[in-house]
């Protein structure tokens, strides 16, 4: 089976410092995850939250319509489950709790088996001055890398 599908936030590694990665696994009906097949769902604005049971839900995740379904198409922007082991969930819902910490989804692939998983990852929120250090840093690798492409030509 094709497992090209790698739908990333980029916006994640630049807007949060990331802790922990797990990867959990998404309830999905049979029309989202055939869209997410055809590689048209999107994570940017997308972030975790526990609901008053402890179960842990992926909010503002949009998964477009699969393009040959009927009038049983699913909600773009539905909540979606997400399905970890119940340790994995107590220690996310005890950080999150008590250091304030938040839950952003970082990529959407596909497994060896054909199912939908998410990897999502314990994060803190980076201050102004981290995003101009990993801007500058960024810049400078482009500039090494251009230097060191003339360089071997």
């Amino acid at each position: 089976m094709q497992n090209t599908i790698n739908i990333r936030n980029k916006k994640a590694h630049f807007e949060y410092e990331l802790m922990d990665k797990f990867t959990a696994g998404i309830v999905l009906a049979g029309t989202e995850i055939k869209a997410i097949r055809e590689g048209r769902a999107s994570i940017t604005e997308s972030f975790c939250e526990f609901n008053d049971r402890d179960e842990l839900f992926v909010i503002n995740m949009q998964i477009d319509e699969y393009s040959h379904a009927s009038h049983f198409n699913h909600k773009p922007k539905a909540e979606r489950k997400l399905l970890l082991q119940k340790r994995e969930l107590k220690k996310l819902s005890k950080e999150v709790k008590t250091s304030g910490l938040t839950i952003v989804p970082l990529r959407v692939f596909l497994n060896d088996r054909g199912l939908a998983k998410m990897q999502i990852a314990l994060a803190k929120g980076k201050k102004l001055y981290d995003k101009r250090d990993s801007i500058k840093d960024r810049d400078n690798k482009r500039d090494l890398a251009r230097v060191k492409k003339n360089f071997n030509n």
